[in-house]
């Protein structure tokens, strides 16, 4: 039997590099209803389990047009970066077993690509997961040790025969409910050992700059 699982989208308004990011118009809407709407026509899950959480009654007010539930956040957690049980308040609001967290921050994410987290972390052992995409390239860590292996009879770089490398997309997480009552998130072990699911680096395109907010406005009227 598949994991019971919500879904949570957490958003605020107080982003210090791009200013009321969340409900900045963009491309014709806001990236507030570019998530919801998805999430509102998933098959992996029914929209009667989708939690939209915010301090600001702004976003409140463009979620109340959806048929989610909403959750009231404390200006604390809305400002809170590190301590997982503010963070995640809402937590103890939501009558589940897992969360999935989507990020609005990710405009580019399709609706089948989130289908197809839910449906790997419903049916996979692991307690946590985390959306992951592929990268074909060559990684040192800061003492300058190679972190991937060296392709066999290369001499020189060469991309197309690299091993590749898992990166944190940043966009789906999945954890248990009761780590988070525990002041941990996705799994209870440090470093994590999650599912790591593959995306489309593509659709992880992640707004945190001005410049990034424009290019991905360019990049949803073309794709």
């Amino acid at each position: 039997m598949g994991k019971n699982i919500s879904i949570v989208v957490q958003s605020r308004l107080g982003s210090q590099r791009i200013p009321g990011k969340m409900l900045r118009p963009f491309s014709g809407t806001t990236l507030v209803d570019i998530l919801l709407d998805k999430l509102t026509n998933l098959n992996s899950i029914d929209y009667s389990k989708v939690y939209f959480c915010a301090h600001e009654q702004e976003l409140l007010d463009v979620a109340s047009h959806y048929p989610v539930n909403t959750i009231k956040r404390s200006k604390e957690s809305a400002n809170e970066e590190k301590d997982i049980k503010v963070l995640f308040e809402w937590a103890k609001d939501i009558p589940t077993e897992y969360i999935v967290m989507i990020s609005a921050c990710n405009p580019l994410l399709k609706i089948n690509t989130i289908d197809k987290f839910i449906y790997q972390f419903q049916n996979t052992d692991k307690e946590g997961a985390i959306s992951v995409y592929e990268s074909k390239n060559y990684f040192w860590n800061s003492k300058g040790k190679m972190l991937n292996k060296w392709p066999k009879g290369f001499t020189s770089m060469n991309t197309k025969f690299v091993e590749p490398t898992k990166v944190a997309a940043h966009c789906m997480y999945g954890s248990r409910v009761d780590l988070i009552k525990e002041g941990n998130w996705v799994t209870n072990k440090l470093p994590y050992e999650p599912e790591l699911i593959s995306m489309p680096e593509i659709e992880a395109f992640d707004i945190d700059e001005p410049w990034q907010f424009d290019v991905a406005n360019v990049l949803y009227e073309k794709l």
